[in-house]
């Protein structure tokens, strides 16, 4: 008897249930469908570092255990009818000449292959790796023919891309399996994830803008080239073939392998994941010794403007110098070989890369758009922006009468910074800087050092002088985290919508990026995805129109249940339409800004975890997973009232 009630109970639940939902059909409503959110892998272990004892100074770890770099795959000779071709006629390479032509071969439909640079280069390294017979025909890369050896490679790519689902699961598994094996170590008893644990395979060097080496051969990296560091009491792993250079057992430094390239010369290491302890820990660092710089900045700033003055040029170089590092984020820069890109930083500039200008401006008229951005970034760093103090100064040491108008002494920046990436800027300064500048350029050529008696090296020096292990990287940190900061605290207020919210976020990234000069190509998919965009907020506005319309006709009818209804869908619409809005207009603004760089390299993510906090906003609708995994130190410190 009580089993046959709890029935009849649950079937007239169940009766009232499948009612409600065909009243809602009527209604006009469609049932919603529950968007099921993914659910994330569970992390396999957290090592929470930060709440154990430090390890003694200098140490990175106690027990270190790993299997090794995976080496680069062996070279496949190609099927005996793919031929290469030399003055029309076909022609058999040996192996090592082979692989070289095929590295040129998957390049012929890119630009390099049609640079002298890249062509020049290339054929030199070619001709190494051939025989003797082979160099006494091939003399002129002109008569080389390659086409169908490029044909294969892109039949090749094709039959891969064709592979059935069965075939790409088999293929997925295998990879991670190798992954699951040599993809982690074990440091201190915990494991932690390897970022590069596979070997750079040979090919063709490309570099960055018109780099001189472009074209020469990276050539392949054997066990014979490789050290290996590991714990003294761990196995060391046996390579698959020959025998590794030399085996290490060095705690002060967190790399696992190490070869040397052959095309710059530079070492580089299998390092551990962005996520892991050893990187964790020196992002932390890096930040806290940012943070430090606070109790320093105001002082260093006064110093350096009384070095404006000073009688040794050595030290009005440094002033001027650091002024620039400062106001400007700008890098340090290196000095450069010949055989290396010509890439610039503010230690390293020439008379060619600075132009200088004095502009009367309308004391009401807006700034250009490069002016503009300048006067921000400098609101943002060092409180008064340098073009209130020109006008003052200018226009009493010149003598302006007239109130409406003000000098501006002007510097146009125009090189190629890291990464050849161009960095055009013109900026107001004050007029010392302005007279110091012209002063360094006194019978010197374009190509001369505009700081022809300063080094990177000098000025680090010094800055280690003003504060205990302070250089100008930490400078342009600083300046970044506290952009961000301030930018933050100005663009947010607690009553606006989550969408707003995130655009006042992005804003304040976007102008840490800009004056950090992280720039990009815009996205070849931007024109579509703002044409979508637009198309998605004319059906929205079609739609609010139409509510609207309904909502009057319903007031009209006096028909309260419909008129509270299309009420609520009004609002809806507006509220989706503000957000599209919004959308486009934070899209339309990144175009060509990089924030991925400045979020990961040089904003202290306690501030953007302390954001979230105290506005409410998820973590994750600013950081993705792999972000999270390497700033989780900080979603685990940040308290909402985290201040940098």
């Amino acid at each position: 008897m009580a089993k046959s009630k709890e029935k009849e109970k649950k079937d007239k639940s169940k009766d009232k249930k499948d009612k409600k939902r065909k009243l809602d059909t009527k209604s006009g409503d469609s049932p919603k469908k529950k968007r099921v959110k993914k659910e994330e892998e569970p992390q396999e272990h957290i090592w929470k570092w930060w709440e154990e004892e430090a390890l003694e100074a200098g140490t990175k770890w106690r027990t270190l255990e790993h299997k090794g770099p995976v080496l680069a795959p062996e070279y496949v000779p190609l099927p005996k009818h793919i031929k290469f071709y030399y003055d029309g006629k076909p022609m058999d390479l040996a192996p090592a000449a082979e692989e070289v032509a095929g590295f040129y071969a998957r390049m012929l439909d890119h630009e390099y292959t049609s640079m002298e640079q890249f062509n020049k280069n290339f054929f030199k390294d070619w001709r190494k790796e051939m025989t003797s017979q082979e160099r006494e025909i091939i003399t002129d890369l002109k008569k080389c023919d390659f086409r169908r050896i490029a044909e294969h490679y892109k039949e090749e790519s094709e039959k891969r891309k064709s592979m059935t689902k069965e075939e790409k699961q088999a293929l997925k598994a295998e990879q991670e399996a190798i992954t699951n094996e040599y993809g982690f170590c074990i440091v201190d008893g915990h494991k932690q994830k390897i970022a590069n644990f596979r070997v750079e395979p040979p090919g063709l060097f490309r570099g960055r803008g018109q780099h001189p080496k472009m074209g020469k051969l990276k050539k392949r990296i054997n066990a014979e080239d490789i050290i290996i560091n590991i714990g003294k009491k761990a196995t060391v792993p046996k390579p698959p073939k020959g025998r590794w250079k030399e085996v290490r057992h060095d705690n002060t430094v967190s790399w696992l392998a190490s070869w040397t390239e052959n095309i710059m010369g530079n070492v580089k290491y299998v390092m551990l994941n962005p996520s892991s302890k050893a990187k964790s820990m020196k992002d932390f660092q890096k930040y806290e010794k940012a943070r430090e710089l606070k109790k320093y900045v105001d002082k260093i700033r006064r110093n350096y403007t009384e070095d404006f003055g000073a009688r040794e040029m050595a030290i009005r170089q440094r002033a001027v110098a650091l002024y620039f590092i400062d106001r400007l984020a700008l890098r340090a820069g290196n000095e450069k070989d010949e055989d290396q890109a010509d890439t610039v930083g503010c230690c390293s500039l020439r008379l060619e890369h600075i132009k200088l200008s004095e502009e009367y401006v309308e004391e009401n008229s807006q700034l250009n758009s490069s002016q503009g951005s300048c006067m921000d970034n400098n609101n943002s760093i060092n409180g008064d922006s340098p073009i209130k103090k020109v006008k003052q100064e200018s226009d009493a040491a010149d003598g302006n009468s007239s109130p409406s108008k003000s000098k501006r002494y002007m510097v146009e920046f125009d090189f190629l910074g890291k990464d050849s990436i161009r960095y055009q800027n013109k900026v107001a300064v004050e007029k010392k800087v302005y007279k110091n500048i012209k002063l360094f350029m006194e019978d010197k050529n374009p190509s001369d050092d505009l700081f022809d008696r300063l080094t990177t090296a000098s000025l680090n020096k010094y800055l280690n002088e003003c504060m205990e292990g302070l250089t100008a990287k930490v400078f342009r940190t600083y300046n970044a985290s506290k952009t961000l900061q301030d930018e933050l605290d100005r663009r947010t207020d607690p009553k606006m919508t989550e969408a707003e919210k995130m655009l006042a976020y992005n804003r304040a990234n976007r102008a840490v990026a800009i004056l950090c000069n992280h720039q990009r190509a815009p996205p070849k998919t931007h024109e579509k995805q703002m044409e979508n965009l637009d198309t998605k907020i004319s059906e929205k506005e079609k739609q609010l129109k139409e509510a609207e319309k309904e909502l009057k006709k319903a007031k009209k009818a006096k028909d309260k249940n419909t008129e509270e209804k299309i009420k609520k869908k009004v609002i809806r619409f507006k509220e989706q339409l503000h957000k599209l809005t919004i959308q486009r207009e934070d899209k339309s603004e990144n175009k060509t800004i990089a924030l991925g760089t400045s979020k990961l390299n040089y904003l202290d993510p306690r501030i953007t975890v302390a954001w979230c906090k105290r506005h409410g906003i998820d973590i994750e609708k600013v950081y993705n997973k792999t972000q999270r995994e390497k700033f989780l130190w900080a979603i685990s410190m940040a308290t909402p009232d985290y201040v940098f």
